[in-house]
């Protein structure tokens, strides 16, 4: 089925991520703790995984800046991996994600631009991506890297085999490439968790 956020089960974690993303932008508010955010990212989650909600590719293109991410860490005694704390990006590093469609958006094909930006430098990766509606799951690889230092392009190369690696691309089974599982995607923000584990929450660039 496809996302309802309107229903009282749903309301209280939208509400904290809505919080969270107006103070992030200094729009108003306070941010909620990273223990309260945390929180709300896994019931979004559960709330996706119980209604089986999906996503079309379409709602995920335009321009994202992460907000809030955690990492993983290995626990032996629990064997297996548990999440970190989280933490929001600090305001002086902007990272932003973007999904653009190609003609071949119908097949959930397009492109994935992830670009760090610290001072007057800037760092970008692009690549494919292949979207699987039906788990609202986004495979994507990297095969272009653009540096740029105040605002001029100084480096502009493909990483491994370019053009021919993008083509293989889509011949390459999920398992092997890296991915973002989403579970929650609204007009404002979205959410997902990555294959290490880990969670991120991005706002849209606005």
């Amino acid at each position: 089925m496809t996302a309802d956020l309107t229903s009282t089960a749903t309301s209280d974690f939208v509400t904290v991520l809505s919080e969270a993303a107006a103070a992030y932008r200094g729009q108003k508010g306070t941010r909620p703790s990273a223990e309260i955010l945390v929180k709300a990212l896994l019931q979004a989650e559960k709330a996706a995984k119980q209604q089986r909600l999906t996503y079309p590719f379409k709602s995920l293109l335009g321009k994202w800046q992460l907000c809030f991410a955690t990492g993983t860490k290995k626990v032996r005694e629990r064997g297996g991996i548990v999440l970190g704390k989280g933490l929001y990006v600090p305001k002086f590093v902007a990272i932003h994600l973007s999904f653009n469609a190609t003609w071949e958006q119908d097949l959930g094909r397009g492109e994935i631009g992830n670009q760090v930006k610290f001072s007057q430098v800037s760092l970008k990766l692009t690549g494919p991506v292949q979207y699987l509606n039906k788990k609202n799951l986004l495979a994507f690889d990297f095969n272009q890297m653009l540096i740029s230092l105040f605002s001029r392009v100084v480096y502009n190369r493909a990483i491994r085999s370019g053009k021919v690696q993008t083509e293989d691309f889509y011949s390459q089974p999920i398992a092997k490439l890296p991915f973002f599982a989403f579970f929650l995607v609204t007009e404002d923000f979205i959410a997902a968790r990555g294959r290490g584990g880990g969670l991120a929450f991005w706002i849209r660039e606005i």
